[in-house]
């Protein structure tokens, strides 16, 4: 059994301790946390700040994030190497955001985010060799190496978008389909607060209202747009009170239990109300993209600062050892074999093949109508032409 202190912090009541206890291996087999309180904007009720967790749960959130954060070092390093070129930007600090919002929803709701897409792009079903091969432009890469770092898709997963904040207008029109469709789904649109200030995110904004669309705006809020602080780029800094008649919420983004209790309300709401703003508080650890050190507008004080007391990763960690959902042991097992799994795909990604140069103008349209020729895309089209 636990001891009086870890039960203590678990936040666990005692008849809840005692049913969750598995007596078989000595774990429990759920636990009871609180999150902090969330803000409210035109809302009348709050999402539970006590969530619940099972053991299972916590595994495999703990095991996705070590995944994303190992994956983030594994590009900075082939990046560092020259293995990948071009943009390049990390999400290394955020991974509680994407994880505890995809806990929340299911495969056939829709996710569009900005660039900073490796780690959503995983969490929605792109293989670590999918992501890594994509960034350094090889065959087996989710988009054959042709996208890179800024343009990941899988089904219902809309990237990855290279244009600050045009993805946010695309989400309201994936939104408008569902509701069209009379889909029982949500689009997730997810932008940071650097395109916080961008027209067209209010004009979506008005659109979603006008017409009700399931879609929840999600302001993923790391405290910098490139190398400026929110407190100097925004007169407003409450980004969830931002899209004024629509209600909004702010939620601690750097704890995975409150994202997802977050998300799950949010599609509640926006499902029988319409749309709804999300301000996720959170934080990168590296630059905006790797030609930012991400010091010169910053301290280095405050980045070890947030490691250390806010890391979305260490907090679980310490939260499932707390509460005798798992034990060290157990958890570091998990990042070996992440490690040695994100190795080997990043080794893969290397060796691998890319496209050759006749594939350049392939894959334009999918499924175009068989009497469709697309000049210069069709190989047969252009060699005659060329003849």
């Amino acid at each position: 059994m636990l001891s009086t202190l870890k039960l203590l912090r678990s936040g666990l009541s005692p008849k809840n301790f005692i049913a969750g206890v598995v007596q078989a291996n000595n774990y429990a087999t759920e636990a009871t946390f609180t999150t902090q309180p969330y803000k409210l904007h035109k809302l009348d009720e709050s999402p539970s700040t006590s969530v619940t967790m099972t053991r299972d749960e916590g595994l495999k959130f703990y095991t996705e994030m070590v995944v994303i954060r190992r994956m983030e070092t594994v590009a900075a390093n082939l990046y560092k190497s020259k293995a990948i070129r071009g943009f390049c930007h990390l999400y290394s600090g955020q991974e509680a955001c994407a994880v505890g919002m995809e806990a929340a929803l299911t495969s056939d709701d829709a996710v569009i985010t900005a660039y900073r897409a490796h780690g959503w792009a995983y969490i929605r079903g792109i293989s670590i060799l999918g992501v890594l091969a994509e960034l350094t432009g090889r065959k087996s890469g989710c988009a054959r190496g042709k996208g890179g770092s800024m343009h990941m898709y899988a089904p219902n997963f809309y990237g990855g978008n290279g244009i600050v904040g045009a993805q946010v207008p695309l989400g309201a029109g994936i939104a408008l389909a569902l509701k069209y469709e009379e889909k029982p789904n949500v689009c997730v649109a997810l932008y940071g607060d650097g395109a916080a200030n961008q027209g067209q995110i209010f004009e979506a904004y008005n659109i979603a209202k006008l017409w009700d669309l399931p879609c929840i705006f999600v302001c993923e809020n790391n405290g910098y747009g490139m190398g400026t602080s929110v407190s100097r780029a925004s007169a407003s800094t409450e980004y969830y009170t931002r899209g004024d008649y629509i209600p909004g919420l702010w939620v601690d983004g750097m704890d995975i239990l409150a994202v997802r209790e977050a998300t799950r309300y949010a599609k509640d709401y926006v499902l029988k109300n319409g749309p709804l703003v999300i301000d996720c508080a959170t934080y990168r650890y590296h630059g905006h993209s790797m030609s930012d050190p991400g010091t010169s507008y910053r301290t280095r004080d405050e980045i070890q600062e947030v490691r250390e007391k806010r890391d979305p990763i260490i907090n679980l960690k310490n939260r499932l050892i707390d509460a005798n959902l798992a034990d060290a042991d157990e958890l570091k097992k998990i990042e070996q074999d992440v490690r040695k799994q994100v190795d080997e795909a990043a080794s893969k990604a290397k060796a691998d093949p890319e496209l050759p140069l006749e594939e350049l103008y392939n894959a334009i349209i999918v499924d175009p109508p068989s009497d469709m020729r697309i000049r210069g895309c069709d190989l047969s089209i252009q060699a005659k032409t060329t003849a």
